[in-house]
């Protein structure tokens, strides 16, 4: 065996581990949230819930602007990202007894859904819509 071909063996061997490492860490993520809680549901459950409950109340704009919102996140990561989205939205909806999403809902639901490195992005998007995000700075300064 060549030096060549034992050095191109060791580093496929190290590509091959990293990518069963990376993927093992989202499927053991996905695990932990499909684990039952106290209440008998896991989030993934309540996650569903509350889009199931609130998918009447979405307007074709707040429907858009979701979609607007997820769309830094790489596609294949976006549906999940936006069903996690949703999920807080929609229970921030039903707790507020809403009548329909609002953007309001839908910007405070993606501060609190989402981990404070996007906010970054959500304040430069806000600016280019021209919506002003003052009233959600408690949220924003706030740990997610």
């Amino acid at each position: 065996m060549t030096t060549g071909f034992s050095l191109f063996i060791v580093g496929w061997t190290f590509v091959l581990v990293t990518f069963m490492f990376i993927g093992g860490y989202f499927m053991f993520r996905k695990f932990l949230k499909s684990m039952p809680k106290q209440d008998g549901k896991s989030d993934l459950d309540w996650q569903d819930y509350y889009i199931e409950q609130t998918r009447s109340l979405w307007t074709e704009d707040g429907l858009t602007l979701l979609n607007e919102l997820v769309e830094p996140v790489p596609q294949l990561f976006r549906d999940t990202a936006r069903r996690t989205i949703a999920g807080k939205i929609g229970q921030l909806a039903l707790e507020e007894k809403a009548s329909q999403i609002t953007t309001e809902l839908i910007i405070k639901g993606y501060i609190l859904a989402t981990p404070k490195r996007d906010h970054k992005w959500l304040i430069q998007h806000l600016e280019s819509k021209q919506i002003d995000y003052t009233p959600y700075q408690k949220y924003l300064s706030a740990e997610s």
